[in-house]
Formats: structure tokens, C-alpha cells, sequence
């Protein structure tokens, strides 16, 4: 082929795929999800978790940029948890490119029960950080609450199962028996797993 042929063919070529163009931005930027933004101001709410449609996601603070939440549209229920406070249950219906904005009112559960007395620490080296930990199947927050410096899970003494679970890896249970004023700790790595090994308290109420 010449110099002069190759150039015409290189041409039309171009010609043909330049109105192609603006099809790909298109679809490429088309909108076709909704955004759930869950507002929290104080530290207690920012850290509480967040279910939707019965599913852990994780905490509100975090759950912004490449961790937002993007839903198909329709109706979906945002369920928002903190020990010792009553469930934030809230059916939205979601809008294709709109953004529902959820603001945390925590209320205090009148039947909470917190330890008194003689107590026991347990502190969390896990990772992932933001999965959810529970204490006798009871949501009590995240592994990034009890993991750091001066952070510890205070709970009463005695025998107490705890289960760490986040979608998308292996949940790790293990059984404690704890004395008063003893601190122990937890230290693991979540495996990598399916959504279908979730455990209820992950993917459903």
C-alpha cells in the first residue's frame, strides 16, 4: 500500500470514529444511580453504623468519596445503629442523579444496659478496621473505636462471644471468659470472602 493510500485510509478511519466520540462521554458520565449522604456532627454519631436495605456497609464518617453510597433506584430502608441507642430506621425512595441526605438523630434506648462495677477491656487489632463487631449478637460498633490508644471495649466480666463481620470477607468469632480488671485483646486478619457468607446481623436485621 503507498505512503499516500495509507494516509486517506488513516483519515476516513478517523472520520468514522470521531462521531463515535461523544456517545462514549455520554454513557461514560450518564447518571443512572442515586447517592445516600448520612450526615453525623458528633463523634459518637459519625461513628455509628449503617445498614441499607439489611446490609452492613460500614460507619457514617466514612461512607463519603469513594466510599458513598450509590443505590439503583427505587425504595431502599437506611437502618443507623449505636450502642445504647435506639435504631434510626428510614425508607427513602432514590432518584436517579439525586442525592438523599440523611441526618443521625440518635435517641437513648431506655432499655440499654451498660456494665457497671467491677469491668474487663478487650481492645481489636483487626483489619479490615471499619468492620462491624458484635458482643453477644449485639452491635456494639466498629474495630476502629476499640483498637487505638486508650480505646478499649468495656464489658462486664464473665463469658461473652464475640464476632467481628464485614461484607465481602469471612466473619471470625471467638468465646471469651473475662475477670474483672482484665484486659485482653483480640488480633486478627479478615479473610477475604463472599456477601453470600455474611451472617444475619450483616445482611439482614
Amino acid at each position: 500500500m503507498s505512503r499516500k493510500n495509507l494516509l486517506v485510509n488513516v483519515a476516513l478511519i478517523a472520520t468514522l470514529f470521531v462521531p463515535l466520540l461523544p456517545l462514549v462521554v455520554v454513557a461514560q458520565s450518564s447518571q443512572v444511580l442515586g447517592e445516600v449522604d448520612i450526615e453525623g456532627t458528633t463523634k459518637l454519631e459519625k461513628s455509628s453504623g449503617v445498614w441499607v436495605d439489611g446490609q452492613y456497609v460500614g460507619y457514617v464518617s466514612e461512607l463519603k468519596a469513594d466510599k458513598k453510597i450509590l443505590l439503583l433506584p427505587g425504595a431502599h430502608e437506611i437502618d443507623i445503629r449505636q450502642t445504647g441507642y435506639l435504631d434510626q430506621v428510614q425508607k427513602i425512595i432514590v432518584e436517579p442523579a439525586k442525592t438523599n441526605t440523611i441526618v443521625v438523630s440518635l435517641r437513648n434506648d431506655p432499655n440499654a444496659i451498660f456494665p457497671s462495677g467491677d469491668t474487663s477491656e478487650v481492645r481489636l487489632k483487626v483489619t479490615p478496621e471499619r468492620a462491624a463487631v458484635f458482643v453477644d449478637e449485639r452491635f456494639v460498633g466498629t474495630v476502629r473505636e476499640f483498637g487505638r490508644h486508650f480505646h478499649s471495649m468495656v464489658i462486664a466480666p464473665g463469658h461473652h462471644h464475640v464476632r467481628i463481620a464485614l461484607a465481602g470477607y469471612q466473619d471470625f468469632s471467638t468465646e471469651i471468659n473475662v475477670r474483672p480488671n482484665q484486659k485482653v485483646t483480640i488480633k486478627t486478619n479478615l479473610l477475604p470472602g463472599s456477601i453470600t457468607q455474611a451472617p444475619p446481623a450483616i445482611k439482614s436485621n
